[in-house]
């Protein structure tokens, strides 16, 4: 397997890293969450290619909840950036339903231009990316649909960049929805979570608690078709959070539960290419990791650190935080 390095350690004011997205300059992107300090906020980060680490901007905190809980971002083509705003991530009852998908434009220095809803009333938005005038964004629980037969239901929703304010129902019936997924397993009842279009533009979900990465096929413009299972090996892949792609097209999954990564290749090869025990991150080791990045040749990952339980290798949470990274 491949040993994982330390890409760099992240300032005391990052609790909990997340997301990550690529600007028009090169820089990385990184959207902190900060779910492990509760007096703390949402803020998103620049990384230059240099390594530097700038805090970019405040992530705008929802009006009821006076915070903002950041997780997956992605960049439209105009350099506007989608940010899902997981409130109910931490299953709060006063905070189910208030999940949130903004439109942010701001500036070099970090003042946010403009600011849009584009959805609002998600239970648990996550992952997000754009194509051709649209964001999918995947929603790992649907909770007022219920259960199908004891079943977690989940689903990907799809928005144009011109929506805005549009009042999320949380069920089948959606029109916003583009597909759901069912999860079978019922020691993981967590749903949809990663999510990445390929290099010809297929999209591809993974259902975390099945360890299942599914294929989405669209039409010429980009109306659902149908889905299909496309890779899964519990050996080698327990849980699926956020997902790349390389310039080979192999398909890099943050294996959340199993402190691993692995890896898909274009001929559906499932492998686990790195792995860590239970570790504070600071030697480059993977500390839980949420979601990896294909940035100047290398996978980056960073590395949520927080979620414990008897599925889960990780069993605390540590500071300072860390990206780690290999060269595939």
């Amino acid at each position: 397997m491949k040993e994982t390095k330390l890409y760099t350690i992240l300032p005391d004011y990052i609790s909990t890293p997340d997301g990550m997205a690529i600007d028009k300059d090169q820089n990385l992107i990184l959207s902190c969450p900060n779910f492990a300090d509760d007096t703390q906020s949402g803020i998103i980060v620049k990384i230059t290619p240099q390594g530097e680490i700038k805090h970019w901007f405040d992530v705008p905190v929802h009006p009821e909840t006076g915070k903002a809980r950041n997780m997956g971002i992605a960049f439209d083509d105009d350099g506007y950036l989608y940010i899902c705003d997981n409130q109910g991530w931490s299953e709060k009852e006063e905070l189910l339903y208030k999940g949130r998908v903004l439109k942010i434009k701001a500036d070099e220095q970090g003042n946010i231009l403009s600011c849009v809803t584009v959805a609002h009333g998600m239970e648990h938005p996550n992952g997000v990316r754009y194509r051709n005038g649209h964001i999918y964004v995947t929603q790992s629980y649907m909770h007022p649909q219920g259960k199908e037969n004891g079943k977690l239901v989940s689903g990907v929703y799809r928005f144009s960049i011109n929506d805005s304010d549009i009042k999320i129902s949380n069920t089948l019936s959606d029109p916003n929805l583009f597909c759901s997924f069912i999860t079978e397993n019922p020691n993981c009842q967590y749903g949809v979570d990663g999510i990445v279009f390929d290099a010809k533009g297929d999209l591809f979900i993974g259902n975390f608690g099945d360890g299942a990465i599914w294929k989405v096929e669209c039409d010429e413009k980009g109306n659902f078709i149908r889905k299909y299972l496309f890779a899964k090996d519990p050996a080698a892949l327990q849980s699926t959070d956020g997902m790349c792609f390389d310039d080979s097209g192999n398909l890099y999954i943050a294996d959340f539960s199993a402190n691993a990564l692995a890896k898909v290749t274009p001929d559906k090869a499932v492998e686990r290419v790195a792995a860590s025990g239970d570790t504070d991150g600071l030697h480059g080791e993977l500390n839980q990791p949420g979601e990896p990045i294909f940035y100047n040749g290398k996978i980056i990952v960073s590395c949520f650190n927080l979620v414990t339980g008897p599925d889960k290798v990780n069993t605390g949470h540590t500071m300072p935080c860390t990206l780690a990274y290999f060269e595939p």
